[in-house]
């Protein structure tokens, strides 16, 4: 039941969890792999402060006042598009208040954190009197590195997966996983599994061992290879930019594209209430244009410049 395959690929995982425990605590690799993501975002982000010779102690400011900032943010914008998760008449008001402070199962979304970041960024830049464009740019190589390994929470929580495919990525998780003392019916029913997954199960074992498995997009498997191919790019880019704040502004350009693309795959995706609209999926592509706009008109201006400069 914990195991997840990619059977084109060749590759099965046993025995997979979504934690462990310690003295009778459990703790998921959800919340590890978080902590572990905001510890390597810092520590490249303070090579790239050295790089540029900025002064590394305002970084350690910066990631100790945005923690929890980050985290309230991702949680809010999740029950924003999620309400009725939280809230019902069948739900007490302990079970609201305990369902809304438990983010352990996951229940955080990305653009919720990126925006209490900015906000957070604004603000600090302007207290500590630095420039904001540069401190985007040493930023966001350290964002997309965190955001590369978080995506991995997704994994183990068997969670933020897309459509039925049978591709050569295709990933299969036992429907058994999330049933519980339920049925196949109640999955689709509760939109768990979609009607095409339900058509499509695969089935293996026999008798009492038989295992229903859905096959679906690793979503978070493409998100991750598109913001290490970003974060890459990045690196290398990084010595020919032409202004404080083009990283940044690439950044928001190429996690975007990304994101409209593999948001469209997914069968969980949070919407906008009233509109058959994704709410990641436009906050993406609002990303990409204004990025767009932006970084011609900049790197026209600085055409402009040199050309004057020259002449």
């Amino acid at each position: 039941m914990y195991d997840i395959r990619f059977p084109h690929l060749g590759i099965t995982f046993h025995n997979l969890k979504d934690g462990f425990t310690i003295f009778g605590f459990e703790i998921k690799f959800y919340g590890v792999i978080i902590g572990l993501g905001f510890l390597l975002a810092y520590l490249l982000v303070l090579s790239e402060a050295k790089r540029t010779k900025q002064d590394t102690e305002i970084y350690l400011d910066f990631f100790l006042c945005l923690v929890i900032p980050a985290i309230l943010g991702a949680r809010i914008y999740y029950i924003i598009f999620n309400t009725g998760e939280y809230f019902g008449k069948e739900k007490s008001f302990g079970q609201t208040i305990k369902g809304l402070i438990n983010i352990r199962n996951g229940g955080l979304a990305i653009y919720g954190g990126i925006i209490a970041g900015v906000i957070t960024a604004i603000i600090f830049c302007k207290n500590k009197k630095i420039n904001f464009f540069l401190f985007t740019d040493t930023i966001s190589l350290g964002l997309l590195l965190g955001q590369i390994l978080g995506r991995w929470g997704n994994f183990f929580n068997r969670e933020a997966f897309g459509e039925y495919t049978d591709s050569f990525f295709a990933m299969q998780i036992p429907a058994e996983y999330f049933m519980k003392n339920g049925s196949l019916k109640n999955l689709e029913d509760s939109g768990v599994i979609t009607g095409k997954m339900a058509e499509n199960l695969v089935t293996y074992g026999q008798g009492e061992n038989i295992m229903h498995w859905i096959s679906v997009h690793p979503t978070f498997l493409y998100e991750s290879l598109w913001n290490l191919a970003l974060l890459i790019f990045l690196l290398i880019y990084r010595k020919y930019k032409k202004f404080d704040g083009e990283m940044g502004l690439l950044y928001l350009w190429g996690y975007g594209l990304g994101r409209v693309w593999i948001e469209g795959l997914r069968t969980d995706s949070l919407m906008v209430p009233g509109l058959n609209m994704r709410v990641s999926q436009l906050l993406a592509a609002i990303c990409v244009v204004a990025a767009s706009v932006i970084l011609v008109k900049k790197r026209l201006d600085y055409i402009k410049e040199n050309i004057g400069n020259n002449s």
